[in-house]
């Protein structure tokens, strides 16, 4: 079989410069971006469920809406990172250069533990 060409791979300014870095470093990076995606989609079915207890304490429902928004724009925000983070890992790796610093984990972490702060709050009072 001849040697073909590569085919081209999205995204070219991930893909267009460097070395190919070792398999088992691309596949790791890689689980690390689903991993973001999953916590994205935690954020979001606690979101939604957040959203569903609303309808049954009218009382509290506009603190359970805003903790709801809350929690569905941190799930975007974990897709926006992870997919992001991915592409800054893999493009450092290729090139040789350190990798990308974490930047939104200190800011998903103060979120979570103010919600569930606000939630046993809730709960006790």
């Amino acid at each position: 079989m001849p040697d073909q060409p590569p085919t081209p791979r999205w995204p070219a300014w991930v893909y267009g410069d460097g070395d190919e870095p070792d398999p088992r470093f691309s596949l790791a990076n890689e689980r690390t971006f689903l991993a973001w995606i999953r916590t994205g989609l935690a954020f979001v079915t606690a979101g939604l469920g957040i959203a569903a207890l609303a309808h049954f304490a009218p009382e509290t429902g506009r603190r359970f809406t805003i903790a709801a928004i809350v929690m569905l724009c941190c799930g975007v925000v974990c897709g926006f990172t992870g997919f992001g983070r991915w592409a800054r890992n893999e493009r450092a790796m290729r090139l040789g250069t350190p990798l990308a610093a974490p930047s939104a984990l200190p800011v998903l972490s103060v979120i979570l533990l103010l919600i569930a702060g606000l939630a046993a709050f809730s709960l006790v009072g």
